[in-house]
C-alpha cells in the first residue's frame, strides 16, 4: 500500500502546485507553454521508465538486503524507533546533496544533469525533467546510498514521496508571501531558493544543492540566496537557443560534443549586472 500511494501523492501534488503557480506566478515565463510542457513530459516519462525497470527494483533489492544483512550505519548502534527514523531520514538527504553536487562538478555527470538545466524556464513540469541517461547512472548511487545507510523499508517510502513532493515544490513558479517563504526555507528548500541554482551565471548554478533541507547549503558553505528572481535568467547559457530545448536534441545533448556552458552563441558570458542585495548570502531575497 506505501508504494501505491506514493505517485498518488506525488501526482496530487504535481497538479496542485500546477494550478497554483498559474494564478500566483513567481517569474515570467520566456518561451510558449504548451511547447515545453511536451518536450517536458517526454523527457521525464522516459526518466519514470528507467526508474521504474532499474532503478526502483535495484533499491529495492538493496534495501532487503540491507536489512537482512543488518547493514549500514543504522545497525552500528540500537535506536529508539523514532531517531532510527529521523537519523535515515537526513542521511538520506544528505546522501542525495553529494549526489546533486557531483552531478555538476563531475563533467561526464553533467553532460546528463545539464538536460535538466536547459529548460529555459523554471516550473513544476521541470522537476521530473532528468534524461533517462542520468537515471539509469543514478542505480549505482541508489545501491551505494541504500546499503550503506541500511534504513527500513518504511522510512525509505516516507523519504521517497517527501523527495518527489519536495522536488516539484522547489522547482515550481509558486510566488509565496516573501515574509512566509524565509521562515519556510529555514527547514525547506524553496521554490526561491532553487530558482537561483537554475541561473544561468555560473556561481549561481552552483550553489543551493539542497533537495529537502536547505542545512546541508548551510554547513557545506553552498548557499546563495541574496539573488532576487527578476534578476535571473533561467537556463544555461551555451544551450539557450530554441532549438536546443527541442525533445530530439535535448536527449542527444550528452552524446554530442560539448559546448562552452556559459557562454552564450554570440561569445558572451552571463554575468550579474546588478550587484546582489546587500544582505548576507543567507538571506532569502525577493
Amino acid at each position: 500500500m506505501k508504494f501505491v500511494l506514493t505517485p498518488l501523492i506525488v501526482f496530487a501534488t504535481l497538479v496542485l502546485l500546477f494550478v497554483l503557480e498559474r494564478l500566483f506566478p513567481l517569474r515570467k515565463n520566456t518561451r510558449a507553454l504548451v511547447g515545453r510542457l511536451l518536450v517536458n513530459f517526454s523527457i521525464s516519462a522516459l526518466a519514470f521508465l528507467v526508474a521504474a525497470l532499474l532503478v526502483r527494483p535495484t533499491a529495492q533489492a538493496t534495501l532487503h538486503w540491507a536489512n537482512v544483512k543488518t547493514f549500514g550505519v543504522i545497525h552500528l548502534v540500537p535506536l529508539p524507533a523514532p531517531f532510527e527514523f529521523a537519523l535515515s531520514f537526513l542521511l538520506m538527504d544528505l546522501a542525495f546533496y553529494y549526489w546533486h553536487i557531483a552531478n555538476h562538478r563531475v563533467p561526464f555527470l553533467w553532460r546528463f544533469h545539464n538536460v535538466h538545466h536547459i529548460d529555459p524556464d523554471l516550473d513544476v513540469s521541470t522537476g521530473f525533467r532528468f534524461h533517462f541517461g542520468e537515471v539509469a547512472m543514478s542505480t549505482a548511487f541508489r545501491i551505494v546510498q541504500v546499503s550503506l545507510i541500511g534504513l527500513s523499508g518504511w522510512a525509505f517510502a516516507v523519504y521517497e514521496v517527501v523527495f518527489q513532493a519536495n522536488t516539484l515544490f522547489h522547482h515550481s513558479n509558486l510566488r509565496l508571501p516573501i515574509h512566509f517563504e524565509r521562515r519556510l526555507n529555514k527547514v525547506l528548500v524553496t521554490p526561491r531558493m532553487h530558482g537561483i541554482h537554475h541561473s544561468q551565471v555560473q556561481r549561481e548554478n552552483n550553489s543551493n544543492f539542497g533537495v529537502v533541507f536547505p542545512w546541508w547549503d548551510r554547513f557545506h558553505r553552498t548557499l546563495g540566496l541574496n539573488i532576487a528572481q527578476a534578476e535571473i535568467a533561467i537556463g544555461i547559457a551555451g544551450y539557450s537557443q530554441p532549438d536546443d530545448n527541442q525533445l530530439r536534441n535535448a536527449l542527444l545533448m550528452p552524446f554530442r560534443k560539448q559546448r562552452d556552458y556559459w557562454r552564450r552563441s554570440d561569445g558572451t558570458i552571463v554575468k550579474r549586472t546588478e550587484s546582489p542585495s546587500p544582505r548576507p548570502p543567507s538571506y532569502l531575497a525577493e
